[in-house]
């Protein structure tokens, strides 16, 4: 742990060079991985990220240093680093920054797993990638599994965060994460399955994520698909996604287009724009009545779990689409200034070299009260996509495509897994599927990713997530090989 006195003297240093406002943050995050492809050890990784990142506020432009060398005059030299390019880019600045006023936090929390995750040895970890190798193989009997690749994440992150606004904020995040892929062969082609498990806590989520027995029934059913599928109908039709499609979805249209800084063109040659202009907030329908769209960085055990932001502004609940009407941008205390608001608690940043940005956290669409067989009533012809093989959207977060992975006919209100489809392709406008939605069931289950964005880019721990949703009137087509 960092002495708190050395973050206070560069604080108040900043201020004595005539900023007004200084932020010092001390940032440690250590991150540990192995990968296997098919069931052998291919490379292991262990990185350390520590240093102190310095933020000034001076004549209205910010300025930005960092370091990884821990002592007193080094600090200080960086605090007057970042002053200079402060103070150096004011000049070219046409309007000031300036910061929102917030009641900042002074807290200490940490996520303290059930079991560590060093009590889930290197050899442990090995024996689960051999074992689910193993399992997949034997899951199939029709088709050949051509690849599988295993890959196991810790991540342990520290911080503490003191501004000269008044904020002091501790914190202790341990992540832990699972991804897996592999490639299913036949005479037919081949499909390629990606499926992730993330978490903030310890070893013990791995037991409670059962994954040999989800990835054991996924790849036999998806081994039918490979074998059976047909193409979907050509009719207009009803079209339930699965929640794995719509958590990627409300990542990618609801959340990236409502980050304030992008709305207002910060991104555009980054990342890209967003549709959303600022006069649209709180008037603009983006969605039917059942369309909400929640972020919340709050969800006890999320992988982008935190509850104060890394200005010292409380974390809460932000609702970007509220039944159907864009509402509520991700905001910084800058952006918060320029739309005449308060921050919602939406700067993060990747390490300690990396400035705050408006960045998510985790981002879901509100599930509904019905279960998955309501959902369904009343569909005479119409297609279930579970999963999702690839996808892509455009810049503004406007038109967008998601081929399906595992899906299935829907006949009179029942899903028929004797009848799969093939590579389904759901083409829509981000307000062509929003407005569609005509009902969400009560089955939310939440992914893991890292978002990236920015420049330098930073790439941070999110959930996305979603219940089963169904979109009326739909024409799906059909991705060839």
């Amino acid at each position: 742990m960092i002495d708190e006195s050395l973050l206070t003297k560069a604080v108040d240093r900043a201020i004595e060079l005539g900023a007004t406002y200084a932020e010092a943050r001390y940032q440690a995050d250590v991150q540990r991985s192995i990968t296997l492809r098919n069931g052998a050890v291919i490379g292991t990784d262990e990185v350390f990220f520590k240093g102190i990142g310095i933020r000034v506020l001076v004549n209205g432009s910010l300025g930005f240093a960092a370091t990884n060398v821990l002592n007193e005059a080094e600090l200080l030299k960086t605090t007057e680093l970042a002053v200079f390019r402060a103070r150096a880019l004011a000049r070219l600045r046409k309007e000031p920054i300036e910061f929102s006023d917030e009641k900042l936090g002074r807290a200490r929390y940490e996520v303290v797993p059930k079991h560590s995750i060093e009590d889930f040895s290197i050899e442990d970890r090995v024996k689960l990638g051999v074992e689910l190798h193993k399992l997949l193989c034997n899951s199939v009997k029709e088709t050949k599994v051509a690849v599988t690749t295993f890959g196991f994440l810790e991540h342990h992150q520290e911080k503490l965060v003191i501004n000269s606004d008044g904020a002091l904020i501790y914190s202790r995040v341990p992540r832990v994460a699972i991804v897996i892929n592999y490639v299913l062969a036949s005479g037919k082609g081949t499909l390629q399955r990606f499926i992730s498990y993330g978490a903030s806590g310890g070893s013990e989520l791995i037991r409670e994520w059962r994954i040999d027995e989800e990835l054991s029934s996924e790849a036999r059913r998806l081994e039918n698909v490979l074998i059976r599928g047909r193409e979907p109908p050509k009719d207009v039709i009803d079209v339930v996604v699965g929640p794995e499609v719509v958590a990627l979805l409300v990542h990618e249209s609801a959340g990236h287009p409502m980050e304030a800084d992008r709305i207002l063109g910060r991104e555009a040659a980054q990342a890209g724009e967003s549709f959303v202009k600022p006069d649209m907030i709180g008037k603009y329908r983006i969605g039917s009545e059942y369309v909400t769209i929640v972020e919340d960085p709050t969800i006890p055990g999320s992988y982008g779990y935190y509850l104060y932001d890394d200005e010292g502004v409380p974390a809460r609940p932000r609702y970007l689409y509220l039944k159907g009407l864009i509402n509520e941008p991700l905001h910084n205390r800058h952006t918060a200034k320029l739309f005449g608001t308060y921050s919602n608690g939406s700067a993060r940043s990747m390490t300690y070299a990396s400035e705050p940005i408006i960045r998510m956290s985790n981002t879901y669409f509100k599930p509904g009260d019905m279960n998955f067989d309501e959902l369904l009533e009343g569909i005479k012809l119409g297609v279930y996509i579970k999963s999702y093989m690839e996808w892509n959207i455009d810049d503004v977060r406007w038109n967008q495509r998601y081929v399906g992975l595992e899906a299935y006919i829907i006949e009179d209100g029942e899903v028929r897994e004797d009848k799969p489809i093939r590579n389904p392709v759901l083409e829509v406008t981000t307000k062509g599927f929003y407005s569609r939605v005509v009902g969400a069931d009560k089955n939310l289950r939440f992914y893991p990713g890292t978002c990236g964005k920015g420049e330098p880019a930073q790439g941070v721990p999110v959930w996305f997530g979603g219940p089963n949703v169904r979109v009326s009137k739909i024409r799906l087509g059909v991705r060839s090989g």
